[in-house]
């Protein structure tokens, strides 16, 4: 008898006198402090971080006023936790030299993690076609892990999306503000070389022809780099279609790249094309690092020009 006494777990002392109000916040999330050395960043984010302008102001708003909004994180079981929703928080603690930040620790899958992930970041204001591209390629992957179903149609070869029943895509797209047609073609750019990929967020390469150019083998992909990056041209949506339907019959060749590639475009303007080594020993650092190489060039040109004429008339005379 005294044995299964010993045995018999008791309820604690609180549990009688607490209500369960109480019993369900003590449950609940909490903000907590953590150090930063111990939270790692998401894998494979395919968000942006960089130490730029904004990053400065968050800098310097943060050593003001603190972290306001806490991130958001999950446990690992060594210890340690993975960043879901902060980022950008997290750099600039570490740049103003904090060493805790306030955490809310939620307790997900990686699935769960990954959508709530893109979620967080997929609303804000300036989202690259790059970003876009892996993050709702990532979601997706999630959402069908979670048993929802999934037809992206990724390798549809036709410039056209084909139509169907909703789909995750669609579910995807509706959540996003995107069309699924759209959500299918942001997809594709990461099929693209990150050279191309670049190129598409600096808005050198239009989304639609990238899409096309997504559909060509690595090593043709390469092959407009190349034309792009010492040509300085690009193809139009129809010249992109077109090298895409070459590479499907198996004809396309560099040299039938560069042909498409250097017609004419309509209301194509003539560019003046300088090779770089001719010109950057004359532009001063700071201008380089200004990043206002442009304007350094037209200016030196107009005041070349001013000279000029201030020369004619004095010859006139």
């Amino acid at each position: 008898m005294k044995e299964q006494n010993q045995d018999l777990k008791l309820p604690k002392l609180d549990d009688f006198f607490s209500t369960q109000e109480e019993r369900d916040y003590k449950k609940a999330e909490k903000v907590e402090e953590i150090e930063i050395s111990k939270i790692s960043n998401f894998p494979n984010h395919p968000f942006k971080v960089n130490d730029d302008e904004r990053m400065r102001d968050m800098v310097k708003s943060i050593k003001e006023y603190g972290v306001i909004l806490p991130v958001i994180v999950r446990p690992k079981e060594d210890g340690t936790y993975e960043m879901i929703s902060g980022h950008r928080r997290k750099r600039a603690c570490e740049l103003a030299g904090i060493k805790q930040i306030r955490c809310i620790v939620k307790n997900l899958s990686d699935d769960e993690a990954t959508i709530l992930m893109v979620d967080s970041n997929i609303q804000r204001e300036e989202i690259l076609p790059s970003e876009k591209a892996f993050a709702y390629k990532m979601k997706l992957n999630a959402m069908k892990h979670q048993g929802k179903k999934v037809d992206i149609i990724e390798e549809e070869e036709t410039s056209t999306p084909m139509v169907a029943k909703l789909r995750t895509d669609e579910l995807l797209g509706e959540e996003v503000g995107e069309s699924r047609e759209n959500i299918r073609r942001y997809i594709r750019l990461t099929k693209l070389i990150p050279e191309l990929l670049e190129q598409v967020d600096l808005k050198r390469i239009a989304f639609r022809p990238a899409v096309e150019l997504s559909y060509l083998s690595e090593e043709n992909q390469y092959v407009v780099q190349n034309i792009f990056e010492f040509d300085e041209v690009t193809p139009s949506l129809s010249q992109a279609i077109r090298l895409k339907k070459l590479e499907q019959e198996g004809h396309l060749t560099e040299e039938k790249i560069e042909e498409i590639m250097q017609q004419e475009k309509p209301n194509q303007k003539e560019f003046i094309k300088i090779h770089n080594e001719r010109i950057e020993k004359y532009i001063p650092t700071i201008v380089k690092e200004s990043g206002k190489v442009e304007d350094f060039i037209i200016q030196c040109v107009e005041e070349h020009n001013k000279r000029e004429r201030l020369k004619q008339v004095r010859d006139v005379r």
